[in-house]
């Protein structure tokens, strides 16, 4: 009988994008895969180390694993199993932990499938990190998510992403083309580039550290890849997305007016304590140069609330800011302590009452920005493609500009793309509309 696996991803699309290619790894190997919710041989969770719950939810998963199935191998990969692998391996139930370097080749580790009596740890020095493997997701028939870059070579003092997945490196341009390719023939409409640092993107393409090409010259090369209905920028540093690839997105009729743009703080002090690359003006300049060549452009926001060092003064500076800037959502990320980082020995630390006070204020904030940026829609004519799920007996998808729209489920819509105009934001925050073409109604 053939083995089964199922898999669960934690944290950010290129988690996703990887945990797709060890996936289909096993599938090579004869594995059939099943959904984490069901009875398999082995499940296997890819880890995530940027925030504390993220670490904390792991325990949990690893239960839901074992509820279903106590004889079930357990396996633990991804950036948590890479910078605490022997605390993993102490998880009642996990029997395998790979690092950085090895869980591409889980099927290498894997033999009888019988349960340990202790979990098995094989992980790299981190700098053995400094090769590069190219991955790319298709769980979703109308987005993929394409990894085009891995590693940071940035040391900001809260981040933990070097020291679980190693200095910037990035696939051959010819791989992602290739990649790119394989994707649009499978009929997905949409491509996310994913990376840790995108915008780096050159650096160690053939093994060296030298940029071989730029990330301009990637996303004029992807805008040639036939096939493809969009291509959206996933989170890309302020101070790497230029002006030259800012006015080729607003030209371009693939790329989508989307940029998710971290800033972390608005307090230039806090960016110096966090060793951040850039200052709050330049950040300012990056969404006004968005703004005027694309004005319907969706703009998110990465946050840190709760920095040591962060004051009431801080914090406000970092709310006006972005209340006054045009800008769509945020992601808000509550700070929590990393072992092995700067920030964590750092004075001044803020109390987690104040850290949640905060992060509710900008969450607020968020919803207030989300919002408007849909009410400034409203009336426009957009595109929308549609997803997969039925929800509630909905359909739901995104126009270019990342705008949720829904309309009564209909299986016909699943991966297409409608012409629709923007009418109104129903109750639930998501917008209703109608389809341009004649006598058909949302």
């Amino acid at each position: 009988m053939r083995k089964k696996v199922a898999f669960y991803t934690l944290g950010c699309k290129l988690n996703f994008s990887e945990t797709s290619t060890i996936a289909r790894n096993f599938t090579d190997e004869g594995f059939d895969r099943v959904d984490f919710s069901e009875n398999a041989d082995i499940y296997v969770i890819n880890t995530c180390s940027v925030t504390e719950n993220a670490d904390k939810r792991f325990k949990t998963i690893v239960k839901q694993a074992q509820k279903i199935n106590p004889d079930a191998f357990v396996a633990a990969v991804g950036c948590y199993a890479q910078l605490k692998p022997e605390e993993l391996a102490a998880v009642d139930g996990v029997d395998l932990v790979l690092g950085a370097t090895e869980k591409f080749k889980i099927t290498d580790y894997i033999n009888d499938l019988s349960k340990n009596d202790f979990g098995e740890v094989h992980s790299c020095e981190i700098e053995e990190a400094d090769f590069y493997v190219g991955s790319y997701s298709i769980g979703d028939r109308t987005r993929a998510f394409l990894k085009v870059q891995d590693g940071c070579d940035y040391k900001c003092t809260y981040c933990t992403i070097p020291l679980a997945r190693g200095i910037s490196r990035s696939d051959t341009l010819a791989n992602v083309l290739k990649n790119a390719k394989e994707i649009s023939e499978k009929g997905i409409k949409e491509i996310v580039l994913t990376g840790v640092n995108i915008g780096d993107y050159g650096k160690g393409e053939f093994g060296n550290k030298k940029h071989e090409h730029t990330f301009f010259e990637l996303v004029q090369a992807l805008d040639q890849v036939k096939g493809i209905e969009r291509l959206r920028i996933s989170s890309i540093e302020p101070n790497l997305l230029k002006n030259e690839t800012i006015d080729f997105v607003a030209n371009s009729k693939t790329f989508v007016p989307h940029f998710h743009i971290p800033l972390q703080s608005g307090s230039d002090e806090i960016l110096k304590l966090m060793r951040r690359r850039y200052l709050s003006d330049l950040y300012v300049d990056r969404v006004r140069k968005i703004k005027e060549v694309m004005p319907h452009a969706c703009i998110g926001v990465d946050i840190i609330v709760g920095f040591p060092g962060e004051t009431e003064d801080h914090f406000l500076d970092t709310y006006k800011l972005l209340s006054e800037l045009d800008i769509s959502y945020l992601h808000v990320f509550t700070y929590s302590e990393r072992d092995n980082t700067i920030a964590a020995d750092l004075a001044g630390v803020v109390p987690l009452g104040v850290r949640k006070k905060r992060s509710k204020m900008l969450r607020g904030l968020s919803a207030k920005k989300r919002r408007a940026f849909y009410e400034s829609q409203l009336g426009a004519e957009r595109t929308v493609l549609f997803e997969s799920e039925n929800k509630e007996g909905y359909i739901h998808g995104f126009t270019e500009n990342y705008v949720k729209v829904r309309t009564p489920w209909n299986p016909t819509y699943v991966n297409t793309l409608h012409s629709i105009k923007l009418n109104e934001i129903d109750d639930d925050g998501v917008v209703r509309f109608d389809f341009v073409t004649e006598g058909v109604k949302a």
